[in-house]
């Protein structure tokens, strides 16, 4: 059988040789840390701690604040210094529990577990919950919400994206050479919700390790396979991943359950088998810190709330001072004014770059070569798209699909003219739907 793939897509550097042979290491932080009470997609987390408490490490320290919402655990011991406004990775100043850590990481105890065979439906989906799972690709959609559709008998296929298509990111590559067992555990928690799902674990072809790991590894599981996919970028977009995998297409006034489908990244699955199989709540992940102005590369395993600055100085610092610096990749990641920002539960990378490429890229007029409509892995007209939003012209851009765009910036990447297609069409895109929420 060939490749996997879906229509459109790019082909840029994926810089990944920077960082992909640099095996995880831990990394304890020295400095405060920082709990941003909206780390997901929904309603903000409500503390349940107060300034001078004491907290261990795996202490709930903020609940979830509705149904789509998630707790979030102090990933440290130390004592509560109030509740601040601080930076998050995306530069918006937002409300944080700040914890002195006491650099001991005494830790709490935890409820024992019952094996997977013995935990009903609900029980599994209450632990996913309490542990504050969500969605750790970029999205931050709470992920008991996202494995509770309303007719679970009718998902055919829990897709795993272990793609990462986003060029500089190896830390889903590294969890997936090094935490084979538990990602592979994690699916299996998932499947043991959905009886008539079977899962896939869905790799670029550039990854042929992991797909011979994980081949391994699901030998002897007749619900699981493994799929390689074209390398491609967006390859690892929900959409283009569940077309890729199962030729069944979903537009944006659809969820992937509409499709039969669930799709979880790898830390996320790793992460269910950490609340579900260990009773451990979520307090790390995994972070890549590259970019050439960066001196020595790698992947760590970070305590969620640990300060940027500490992640670049445990990659050796910058060789270089950096134009440019990104919370996550460079395709959809964002800008990041400050390194004084906290590693938060989406937190998949920072990148650092000598050079700001685009601020140096100077936009002209479109030539109507049509390059962005060829590689628009959603098969719309970004430059066109682009003029109704700039002219204001929200009706229009509705209706030449403006809600399609996937955001993945592909259009923007290909343009001789560098037009800002991506963020003109996501600007309008925000307001579009803000308005049709509205109605």
């Amino acid at each position: 059988m060939g490749l996997l793939t879906f229509k459109g897509g790019i082909h840029p550097d994926d810089g990944k040789r920077f960082s992909k042979d640099q095996a995880v290491k831990p990394l304890l932080p020295k400095g405060d840390m920082v709990y941003p009470l909206s780390q997901h997609i929904g309603a903000p987390a409500n503390p349940v701690v107060k300034k001078g408490d004491h907290v261990l490490k795996g202490q709930m320290i903020a609940d979830a604040g509705g149904f789509v919402s998630a707790p979030i655990y102090s990933s440290v011991s130390g004592t509560v210094k109030g509740l601040e406004q601080r930076f998050n990775p995306t530069g918006t100043k937002v409300e944080c529990i700040v914890i002195e850590n006491d650099g001991e990481y005494a830790e709490a105890e935890y409820a024992p577990v019952k094996p997977l065979d013995e935990l009903t439906r609900e029980e599994i989906l209450d632990m996913i919950a309490r542990a504050g799972i969500v969605g750790m690709g970029g999205a931050g959609f709470p992920t008991r919400v996202k494995l509770s559709p309303k007719e679970p008998d009718k998902i055919d296929y829990i897709i795993a994206n272990c793609a990462e298509c986003e060029p500089y990111i190896t830390a889903d590559y590294r969890r997936m050479l090094e935490n084979t067992d538990e990602l592979v555990s994690g699916m299996r928690v998932v499947l043991s919700l959905f009886p008539n799902a079977k899962g896939i674990f869905a790799v670029e072809d550039n990854k042929k390790d992991c797909i011979e790991k994980l081949n391994q590894a699901v030998a002897d599981e007749p619900r699981m396979d493994v799929k390689a996919l074209v390398t491609k970028y967006p390859q690892g977009a929900e959409r283009q991943l569940i077309y890729a995998v199962t030729k069944r297409a979903i537009n944006s006034s659809m969820l992937p359950a509409d499709a039969g489908c669930i799709v979880d990244n790898v830390e996320t699955l790793i992460g269910i088998h950490n609340a579900v199989i260990c009773g451990r709540p979520l307090t790390e992940r995994i972070v890549t810190v590259s970019g050439d102005a960066v001196e020595s590369p790698g992947n760590f395993r970070v305590l969620l709330g640990t300060n940027h600055r500490e992640l670049i100085d445990a990659a050796g610092g910058f060789k270089a001072e950096p134009e440019k610096l990104i919370s996550g990749g460079p395709m959809m990641g964002f800008a990041m004014v400050t390194l004084d920002a906290p590693v938060t539960k989406t937190s998949s990378a920072i990148l650092a770059f000598k050079e700001d490429v685009v601020s140096r890229s100077p936009e002209t007029a479109c030539i109507n070569c049509g390059r962005c409509v060829e590689v628009c892995p959603s098969r719309i007209i970004p430059s066109r798209l682009a003029d109704y939003a700039r002219r204001q012209d929200e009706e229009s851009f509705v209706a030449m699909n403006g809600l399609e765009c996937v955001e993945c910036g592909s259009c923007s990447y290909v343009c001789p003219a560098k037009r800002q297609l991506k963020q003109a069409i996501g600007a309008m895109r925000k307001i579009a739907l803000a308005n049709k929420r509205k109605k």
